[in-house]
């Protein structure tokens, strides 16, 4: 094979295989964690000399609009982020996914698989994330009704964390979030059969791993 990298460009070809949406950036990670760096612009040539890419989804149109973005957060847990993702397992039985990102380090901090998710399950979810990473200095989501439910307002009074919600079909002021559950459907969703919920958390937890 080309520049004696056989070895390299089998595995990139396995790994492409196997993870469709991953890019060369996305495989270099991979390589990284088994100790094998490589010169992205290295990497890069041989990715495009193996004719490996990753096509373009068509999306719907989205409505235009004046974006009005929000500060950049200048450090880990100044701001998290919240939104649901829906998918379905089995005979058509819906999951709902509960995604918390840190829009700093871009951290996916959980992902909560269930058919069903209320404000008092948000409200715990929230608290578990809080003994383990610290409090966040505030938290931003749309004005769905389990963001707005009694228990996530008593939650976040009694933990003293402010809750921006975004305008009412704006969902690019939380734009953070938005492109991460893209990457979400993209990756993972659009690409994988559940068999059942305990399927789903599985499978969610390694694509998080990723």
């Amino acid at each position: 094979m080309r520049g004696g990298c056989a070895n390299i460009r089998k595995e990139m070809q396995e790994i492409a295989a196997k993870r469709r949406r991953f890019g060369y950036r996305r495989i270099g990670v991979l390589r990284e964690r088994k100790g094998m760096s490589m010169n992205h612009k290295k990497l890069y040539r041989i990715y495009k000399e193996e004719g490996l890419s990753v096509s373009r989804r068509r999306g719907r149109k989205r409505a235009r609009g004046t974006r009005t973005p929000m500060p950049v957060a200048a450090c880990g847990n100044a701001r998290w982020s919240l939104d649901f993702v829906s998918d379905s397992f089995g005979a058509s039985r819906k999951v709902r996914i509960l995604a918390v990102i840190d829009d700093c380090t871009r951290e996916c901090l959980c992902l909560v698989a269930d058919t069903s998710l209320s404000g008092a399950r948000v409200a715990r979810e929230l608290s578990a994330l809080i003994r383990i990473d610290g409090k966040p200095g505030c938290i931003v989501s749309d004005n769905g009704t389990e963001f707005t439910s009694r228990a996530i307002l008593k939650w976040a009074d009694e933990n003293t964390v402010p809750w921006h919600y975004i305008d009412p079909g704006k969902p690019q002021q939380n734009a953070f979030i938005e492109s991460f559950n893209g990457s979400l459907r993209d990756e993972l969703l659009n690409e994988e059969i559940f068999d059942s919920l305990d399927d789903a958390r599985r499978k969610l937890a390694l694509w998080r791993y990723d």
